[in-house]
């Protein structure tokens, strides 16, 4: 499939899965009719070229899906639905161009739902993506994934979730929830938990096309911004994260005329116009941490106690073990790695790091940094048993080999 055709497909996917539900009701049986839609689309519009109403094709496929589905069912109710939709032909029916997009990412986000069901329901739903796509991302079986997709949508079901705004006490939470699913996405794209490559770009794109709609719809919110200024910042560094074989290249290595100037020049512009106008929350403070690597000339360059002092405010407004084990990097580039050494010491207490392999990895880092080789090469190869990522793996054990002797 061509890459404009699947670009319309993600386009045009939660227009017309609103369309249905807002007219039809039934998430669960609306969104299997579009991914139904969807994989007929990518089958035939490469070949037969995309039709004069893209729109209306797809809710037409999508509308005689619906007919099979309530004409299989047994309530007459149901199949009066049916016939009437069966003699309907939307590329001529006159669409309200109503942007659902909100109102899908509320409900594939809704809090009765895991993480991994949020992730997966996101991105079918309003992401266009497909199971098997979803499935390769995330390297689990593709009939695991549609089962926790299944799963999902009766679990919606059953909640009695309507297809509306939260109520307005609940909104901002709720929206909290969206910005961490689209995050992530993101950070899944941009570093593989697990498996050959480091990057999933077809995550990090649909994670930031889908919060820049966001952006688009509440452009007043200062963590929307924040978020996808983020997004911008970080995956402008991607050309230069790995070498030709795939081989990782840690940040102060990367050669910075491979970053995009593009979207460190937008995500800039975004961070810079929001973060005066209220009290920045933990996107806004990590996206101006990263407009400051971007727009340091080298690493030597990087204005590091800048970078400490907003790592110190993001641990005041949203503390959590990764933040810590950032700011200790931070402190160890001004006050010197004994120094972030000791920071990280609390996290060994610490369940939800306690065993993660960039807590050794930093460890492993920060003790490099002064001088202990034996004990920064035991940490290294302790993070490369601890990662599932090879790329990953393959830099540690590369690092541990490089201080043997």
């Amino acid at each position: 499939m061509g890459i404009e055709v699947e670009n319309e497909l993600r386009r045009l996917a939660p227009q017309v899965l609103g369309i249905l539900v807002r007219r039809h009701g039934q998430f669960d049986a609306c969104e299997d009719a579009v991914q139904e839609a969807l994989l007929a689309a990518a089958m035939q519009w490469p070949g037969e070229g995309v039709p004069d109403n893209p729109r209306g094709w797809l809710l037409t496929v999508a509308g005689r899906r619906l007919t099979d589905q309530f004409r299989s069912e047994d309530a007459r109710r149901r199949r009066e639905i049916a016939v009437h939709v069966s003699h309907e032909t939307w590329d001529t029916v006159d669409i309200p161009d109503k942007d659902d997009t909100l109102l899908l990412l509320f409900l594939c986000c809704h809090p009765s739902l895991s993480s991994a069901s949020q992730l997966a329901l996101t991105l079918r739903a309003v992401g266009g993506l497909t199971t098997a796509q979803i499935a390769h991302a995330f390297l689990v079986p593709e009939a695991t994934l549609a089962q926790r997709v299944s799963r999902a949508k009766q679990t919606i079901k059953k909640a009695g979730a309507q297809f509306r705004l939260p109520p307005a006490a609940e909104r901002a939470g709720r929206l909290q929830v969206v910005l961490q699913v689209l995050y992530l996405i993101f950070n899944e794209g941009y570093t593989a938990s697990s498996g050959e490559q480091l990057h999933r770009p077809e995550l990090t794109a649909e994670a930031t096309r889908l919060t820049r709609e966001v952006h688009r719809l509440l452009p007043d919110d200062g963590e929307v911004a924040g978020l996808l200024a983020l997004m911008l910042l970080t995956d402008a560094r991607r050309p230069a994260r790995t070498r030709p074989d795939g081989a990782l290249v840690p940040l102060a290595a990367q050669d910075r005329a491979l970053w995009n100037p593009a979207m460190i020049a937008e995500g800039v512009d975004l961070i810079t116009r929001t973060l005066p106008k209220g009290p920045p929350g933990p996107y806004q403070l990590q996206a101006a941490i990263a407009a400051i690597h971007d727009e340091a000339a080298s690493a030597a360059d990087t204005d590091w106690p800048q970078i400490l002092a907003l790592y110190q405010l993001l641990d005041r407004v949203a503390p959590n073990p990764m933040v810590t084990l950032n700011q200790a990097v931070a402190v160890a580039m001004v006050q010197g790695p004994a120094a972030g050494l000791r920071l990280l010491e609390a996290l060994d207490a610490d369940e939800r790091l306690a065993r993660h392999h960039r807590l050794a990895a930093v460890r492993a880092h920060l003790l490099e940094m002064s001088g202990d080789t034996e004990q920064a090469r035991s940490a290294y190869e302790l993070a490369a048993r601890r990662t599932t990522s090879l790329p990953e793996q393959r830099y540690l054990l590369s690092k541990a080999a490089s201080l043997h002797g």
